[in-house]
């Protein structure tokens, strides 16, 4: 059967997301794109979320969830690689950022030695999760 181009095919194996298969029963229903689209729309909404919260501090990110916008900077220019994509790292940065990065950084505080103990324990437990 073919299928025709605006269409994914449906998913045979959802990724290895770390989620439980009753923890993603909607997805489980979706084919790849529609995933996809849903994925990108929530990735937009946490980027715009972090845009308006530039209160909160990477460092405070980092102490609390193990990743902050350079993270995302990150990933999205591995994720941009993966898909044939030159996004370097200034970029990526721009894009999660909303402005240059530069910019953001001067109405940062300097990281408290607190928040760096806490950065530092959460990097630990991460990388403790990863070695699963």
């Amino acid at each position: 059967m073919t299928r025709p181009p605006d269409t994914a095919p449906p998913d045979t194996a959802p990724p290895d997301n770390g989620m439980s298969d009753t923890a993603q029963p909607a997805f489980a229903l979706v084919d790849a794109r529609t995933r996809d689209r849903v994925e990108a729309g929530a990735f937009r909404r946490l980027l715009a979320h972090l845009r308006l919260r530039d209160d909160i501090a990477n460092i405070d990110l980092m102490g609390h969830a193990g990743f902050c916008r350079n993270c995302l900077s990150d990933w999205l220019a591995e994720a941009a690689a993966e898909a044939g994509i030159r996004l370097d790292r200034e970029a990526a940065r721009l894009y999660v950022y909303g402005e240059p990065y530069a910019a953001w950084k001067a109405r940062q505080r300097e990281a408290t030695p607190e928040q760096l103990a806490r950065m530092a324990a959460t990097e630990a437990e991460t990388r403790r999760r990863n070695q699963r």
